[in-house]
């Protein structure tokens, strides 16, 4: 008789601690915007940028991208990521800055830029992240997703040449 009370005991404990997961990993998931054809990511500088030779030494390379809503509605920015772990992207819109983002994990960030009005994409480029093994030609890849039905996703390529002076 004992035995059957631990028993189901330890199955209900089971289910129960199996519920309580399904349930915050359901609700700690990122909900995706609905997409609208009334937001409209129009990138104001080129998508692609050569930064030429990047001293290993020098400053971190650095390149502003920026986006301007020509549309009638709010235009979302999310799930922004890089190809590699050397590059980190910021959005600023307005006065206010994201978290950096890199190519690990998806954040709950999401950015809003009301009708006519810019946001910022600001790329970083550590070069001396991979050490002295990582000279010579790099390219890398910043991409956000949006609301803007016509362009659910920017990509944003940058290339250079890491160089030891």
């Amino acid at each position: 008789m004992f035995d059957k009370k631990v028993f189901f005991l330890m199955i209900a404990s089971t289910v129960l601690i199996f519920a309580g997961a399904v349930f915050v990993l359901g609700s700690s998931s990122k909900s995706t915007p609905t997409l609208t054809e009334n937001a409209v990511a129009y990138t104001l500088d080129p998508t692609s940028f050569d930064w030429g030779n990047i001293d290993f030494d020098g400053e971190i390379a650095t390149k502003e991208f920026r986006i301007k809503n020509n549309g009638s509605d709010i235009l979302k920015f999310y799930n922004v990521r890089t190809s590699c772990h050397c590059t980190k992207a910021q959005m600023v819109i307005g006065e206010e800055g994201s978290p950096y983002f890199g190519m690990s994990g998806v954040s709950s960030w999401t950015g809003e830029v009301e009708p006519g009005k810019e946001a910022k994409m600001i790329v970083k480029f550590d070069q001396r992240y991979h050490g002295p093994q990582g000279v010579g030609p790099i390219t890398r890849f910043v991409s956000v997703e949006t609301n803007d039905k016509a362009t659910p996703e920017l990509t944003f390529t940058l290339t250079g040449t890491v160089v030891k002076k």
